[in-house]
């Protein structure tokens, strides 16, 4: 009894698991669409060269904001520094909480963006593991019935959703892997700029 229990169960998620998987192979078409966007809307309009700009923020010291917004820094970096630039009454311990309160927010984002590839790539072995397992059950039955038709589409579901879990773990892997590269350079970047334009900002506050 608590065996034919089981078995309905299990019987029931075979449907759900398949759409759930169709809904991941989906999410990571979109963000493969989404990391082809960035690349040609963000990354390649990178063109700032930090050495060059943490020297012209330390010469042009009362020119902060115009040197940031030149920079060819990215629009969410350009933002951030502005946002420290816009408080000249703020302490200069104030201003560092503020710039640790952008960075961390920068970084929020950033990983907040990571991880839904990264939740991909768990879930897609999960489920298609599920995919594989449940379709056995009757497979098994209808192999001790003989019945070879109903045993090989069985097999056939299973190997499809194995399949379709590991491509989509495969591809979302590569995606967070990529995007994960990028970020970390863009609050490398981000962070070094901030730490001139609080040396340019604590020394106008002291002249």
């Amino acid at each position: 009894m608590l065996a034919d229990t089981l078995r309905t169960i299990a019987a029931s998620l075979e449907s759900p698991v398949i759409a759930f998987l169709l809904f991941l192979i989906a999410a990571v078409i979109f963000m493969t669409g989404t990391i082809v966007v960035e690349f040609f809307t963000s990354r390649l309009q990178l063109k700032a060269a930090l050495p060059q700009l943490a020297d012209k923020l330390r010469s042009e010291k009362e020119n902060t904001v115009g040197v940031i917004k030149s920079a060819g820094l990215l629009k969410r970096q350009v933002a951030a520094l502005v946002e420290l630039t816009e408080h000249p009454l703020l302490t200069s311990t104030a201003r560092e909480a503020l710039a640790v309160r952008l960075v961390t927010t920068e970084r929020t984002h950033y990983e907040g963006i990571v991880k839904v590839t990264d939740m991909i790539a768990k879930l897609g072995p999960m489920f298609g593991l599920l995919g594989t397992l449940i379709p056995l059950g009757p497979g098994i039955l209808a192999l001790g019935r003989g019945d070879t038709y109903t045993l090989s589409s069985s097999l056939l579901v299973a190997f499809d959703t194995t399949i379709a879990g590991l491509i989509v773990a495969a591809v979302a892997v590569v995606i967070s892997a990529i995007r994960k590269k990028w970020y970390g350079e863009y609050m490398a970047s981000l962070e070094m700029v901030m730490e001139c334009v609080l040396e340019a900002e604590n020394d106008r506050e002291i002249q």
